[in-house]
């Protein structure tokens, strides 16, 4: 039976067009390939699976959080581009991970997977993970792949099923940005903000008050509501939502951005923040 989650994101994706869809399959694939290929790496060398085995005990439970929370962020930055207006399409609000923090959260999410399904496995001496993950891992690839290796689009799922998860898991620990709270919005968001020109005299600048000349350069904002160029800079110092609409752009809080790009799957899906049906 689908989670609530998964539900949502699989409602969000029938929107798409064939099209979005093929390309949105193609890239996760392509996706899901280079993490298990680098997980598969992993646990084929004894010297780098201690090294990140080791790395893992050391983090505090708000640290290993924060990993999953990055991870979760980038993989929602993917799958919601589709959904998106054409300037936030390619912003990212966190750099990419590092080899080691992307390992780390490799193997973090693939041993809860083993303990989910195989928790026996788990039980044997940390010298034998290595070897027991490594089967687990090679029989997984064939249940995705196939032996014929063609794609049908099967990688949509356990992707799915892996934001499922590390949303639950962030959500669980309480890290969830705060409904209502008001945070900046990210530099990379402002920047990419275009000039355009008032065309038709009477539209006025919500913030100032004041009419905005035909003819002078102005912000316009991805939901297409104008403002003054001094009026807004400010604003959007302080908060990321329109002030017409309160529409968000993104912001550079890790937890806030992955509610806001929630936001965004939910609206997508056709369903409210409360869970109903619109």
């Amino acid at each position: 039976m689908m989670m609530e989650e998964e539900t949502t994101m699989m409602a969000a994706l029938s929107t798409l067009s064939p099209s979005q869809l093929s390309d949105l399959s193609y890239s996760i694939f392509s996706l899901s390939f280079h993490h298990r290929r680098r997980l598969c790496l992993l646990l084929s060398s004894p010297c780098l699976f201690s090294l990140t085995l080791h790395h893992l005990h050391s983090l505090s439970l708000p640290n290993k959080t924060l990993l999953i929370a990055r991870h979760l962020l980038f993989s929602l930055h993917h799958i919601t581009r589709h959904f998106q207006p054409p300037p936030l399409r390619s912003i990212q609000s966190s750099a990419a991970m590092k080899h080691r923090d992307l390992d780390a959260v490799l193997l973090l999410l693939f041993l809860c997977e083993t303990h989910q399904h195989y928790p026996k496995a788990l039980q044997r001496p940390h010298a034998e993970w290595r070897e027991v993950l490594s089967n687990i891992c090679s029989d997984t690839m064939l249940r995705i792949t196939g032996i014929t290796g063609v794609f049908d689009g099967a990688a949509l799922i356990p992707y799915i099923e892996m934001v499922t998860r590390c949303r639950r898991f962030v959500g669980i620990l309480g890290c969830g940005g705060k409904e209502g709270r008001e945070v900046a919005a990210s530099s990379a968001a402002v920047v990419a903000l275009p000039t355009v020109e008032v065309r038709r005299p009477g539209v006025e600048c919500v913030i100032c008050k004041e009419e905005m000349r035909e003819g002078r350069d102005v912000c316009k904002l991805p939901c297409q509501h104008l403002f003054h160029w001094m009026c807004i800079l400010p604003w959007l110092k302080k908060k990321n939502t329109c002030p017409c609409c309160r529409f968000q752009l993104p912001c550079d809080d890790i937890f806030d951005e992955i509610q806001r790009l929630w936001g965004v799957l939910v609206k997508a899906s056709g369903k409210s923040l409360d869970g109903q049906w619109t």
